[in-house]
Formats: C-alpha cells, sequence, structure tokens
C-alpha cells in the first residue's frame, strides 16, 4: 500500500465528511470528486444520481459555473461508524455562464439547507444521500412562483 494511501485509510469518517465539504466550500469540483472511492454512488434525491467521479465532477463544475459566488457551510456534523450525517446550508447568486439542470440563470439570490448523509470506508466516501427541499430551491430560483400565489 502506498504511503498516501496508508494515510488516507487513518481518515476518521468525520475526517472524510469535513474533507469533502472543505473541498464543496472551496468549488473545487477536482478535489470534490478525488474524495469518492470510483465507482461510487452520489444520490441528489429528487435531482440527479451522479456515479463518482466522472459524474460528480461535471455537476459541481455546472453549479459553480450557474452559481459563481456559491458559499457553503457546514450547520452540524455527527459521525458514527462508517456515517456522517451534515446538515449543511449554501448561498448564492444565480446569475453565472452556465445552466444549472437545464435551467439558464435567473439572477435570484438562493438560500437553501440541505442534509448529506455520507458513508466512507478506507478514507473515501463510498456513497452520498443528499436531500434538498427541491421546490423551494426551484422557487427561490424563479422557475416556479412563490408559495401560496396561486
Amino acid at each position: 500500500m502506498a504511503k498516501a494511501d496508508a494515510a488516507a485509510t487513518d481518515l476518521s469518517t468525520a475526517d472524510v465528511a469535513r474533507g469533502y465539504f472543505d473541498a464543496v466550500a472551496a468549488r473545487d469540483p477536482e478535489a470534490i470528486a478525488a474524495w469518492y472511492e470510483p465507482g461510487s454512488i452520489d444520490r441528489i434525491v429528487g435531482m440527479a444520481e451522479l456515479r463518482a467521479p466522472d459524474e460528480v465532477r461535471e455537476w459541481f463544475t455546472s453549479l459553480f459555473t450557474a452559481i459563481p459566488d456559491f458559499s457553503f457551510e457546514v450547520v452540524e456534523l455527527v459521525a458514527e461508524g462508517d456515517k456522517a450525517a451534515v446538515r449543511w446550508r449554501s448561498r448564492g447568486t444565480f446569475d453565472g455562464t452556465g445552466k444549472f439542470e437545464g435551467i439558464a440563470p435567473t439572477g435570484a439570490t438562493l438560500d437553501v439547507e440541505g442534509f448529506d448523509l455520507l458513508t466512507a470506508a478506507n478514507g473515501k466516501l463510498t456513497s452520498n444521500q443528499a436531500y434538498i427541499n427541491g421546490m423551494d430551491m426551484a422557487r427561490q430560483m424563479g422557475v416556479l412562483p412563490p408559495a401560496g400565489s396561486l
């Protein structure tokens, strides 16, 4: 086993989760994808199912292109065994140069909260189940009418 691989296996699940979300906060698609075991799945419930590393890298590249001032913070992280539960919040302006999930930027201000359940082994993510309120996000993006407006 290479020295870098041995060091990676010494990481706790909490360390892996923090490293992954630090890469998200840094808006670094390469570093985000590198946290995944190749072939593992990042499932964004109701939105996407991504196979690591390529589809993960492409999805986050699209996100950061559409929301260039994207910011991210971990609100709460709890880890036990091979699982980490992470509540997070992201903000940004949907005014970039690319589409996100097929939607052209609208200039809208976004403030989204979510929850991820990560599974890790040997210093890598082996799966992620991410949950966000897609309807609220679509309303904030300006592609659905405001709540209660109909």
